[in-house]
């Protein structure tokens, strides 16, 4: 099991492999914090899209390995924004053709970081990255997967994703309220989203507001100051 924050279990205290899948995880959401502080727009995103992740996973009845799994994925699948720079990141206007080209790598750059993590890799943790912007009608990218093709842990980060994302202030956009989220997510269902598990997010409405913890960063404990400096550089 490769457990992580409040919301999963802990290692067996004493296993060298409890402690290892530890590290691994919080190396995992230590990298996803990274990612997010490259814009205060973002932070907490990973965290965010972590633990709405997990809990998705574990009311499809998944078992405990799998949805820890999928927590890790979670926090990593914006790892690859990190080949992205910083100004298209925090670009407030339409993208361009290029650019648009530019930002959708992320999830390959993303595969590409994770996959000599060779447990991770051989988890499904590197699918679950790539694929995580897949739509389940197939016209998402990067390889136009639909429906059941595209792995379970994609279709739920994806699912995530959007929920954390629709719920936080970007450049281009105010922040939308859970009620408007919950909406987005119904009406989605089927075309950008997993239908049975866009239909568990709307029954478990309130269960999963109370996972959106995102914050402003002034009111966020602040990052080591070692990674605050070498995100500064």
């Amino acid at each position: 099991m490769i457990p992580s924050s409040s919301c999963a279990p802990r290692p067996v205290p004493g296993t060298s492999c409890g402690c290892i899948a530890l590290i691994l995880h919080q190396f995992a959401e230590s990298l996803g914090k990274a990612i997010d502080a490259k814009d205060h727009h973002t932070w907490r995103h990973s965290d965010e899209v972590a633990d709405l992740a997990r809990e998705l996973a574990l009311l499809q009845d998944t078992t405990p390995l799998q949805a820890d799994l999928i927590h890790v994925a979670g926090h990593l699948h914006d790892i690859g924004k990190i080949g992205v720079s910083d100004a298209l990141l925090r670009k407030t206007g339409p993208l361009s053709v290029a650019e648009w080209a530019e930002m959708r790598r992320h999830p390959a750059i993303g595969a590409q970081i994770v996959r000599p993590v060779l447990p991770l890799a051989e988890a499904g943790v590197v699918e679950m990255i790539l694929h995580h912007h897949e739509r389940f009608d197939g016209k998402g990218y990067p390889s136009g997967l639909a429906g059941a093709a595209i792995p379970f842990g994609a279709r739920v980060i994806a699912l995530a994703d959007s929920v954390s994302a629709m719920l936080q202030d970007r450049p281009y956009r105010p922040a939308r309220t859970f009620e408007r989220v919950v909406d987005e997510i119904r009406h989605f269902a089927g075309s950008q989203f997993d239908p049975v598990l866009a239909d568990v997010f709307v029954r478990n409405a309130d269960r999963f507001r109370e996972l959106c913890h995102w914050l402003p960063p002034e009111k966020e404990s602040a990052l080591p100051a070692i990674l605050k400096t070498a995100l500064a550089v």
